[in-house]
């Protein structure tokens, strides 16, 4: 009786290591990944801030493209509806007079339209304004985890 319990003792705090590990290394598992051809900020870069704002009246179009360009490096300080919904076309606006940083953000969701409006009032160097017209890219299919746990481990057996 006294082994069982030392057994199950056992089996709960190697499962609870278990737990802590995979808890700890899921932290640096990446969520989504940018595309390739979208250039990525650098570390000490200058942030480029954004406002994405969902023109379309599209459930959840702001938060899909938040996700993309977080995804992407940039850095969305804030996201909701437009005043006013029924836009069909995209357009990413230069607030700062800076139109590189609304071409980048362009680029990174795939829209062609950009156009300067300064406004200092705004705080953001960039709003972007969704029109139905914009889809979030497909996402990129990474293989889970414990596959290429599985493929590891079986690669150290073999190497025994």
């Amino acid at each position: 009786m006294r082994g069982i319990l030392r057994a199950m003792l056992f089996l709960v705090i190697a499962a609870a290591g278990v737990v802590l590990v995979g808890s700890a290394l899921g932290q640096w598992i990446p969520e989504e990944r940018a595309p390739e051809d979208v250039s990525l900020l650098t570390v000490g870069a200058e942030r480029i801030t954004i406002d994405v704002r969902n023109a379309a009246g599209v459930e959840g179009l702001a938060r899909n493209a938040t996700d993309h360009l977080r995804g992407a490096g940039f850095d969305v300080v804030s996201l909701g509806n437009a005043r006013d919904f029924g836009s069909d076309t995209t357009v990413v606006i230069d607030r700062v007079g800076e139109t590189s940083k609304a071409a980048a953000v362009a680029r990174a969701l795939g829209v062609v339209r950009v156009v300067s409006e300064p406004d200092s009032n705004l705080f953001v160097d960039v709003t972007v304004r969704l029109g139905s017209d914009w889809s979030a890219p497909p996402a990129v299919e990474d293989e889970p985890v414990w596959e290429s746990l599985v493929g590891w481990l079986r690669a150290v057996g073999q190497g025994r």
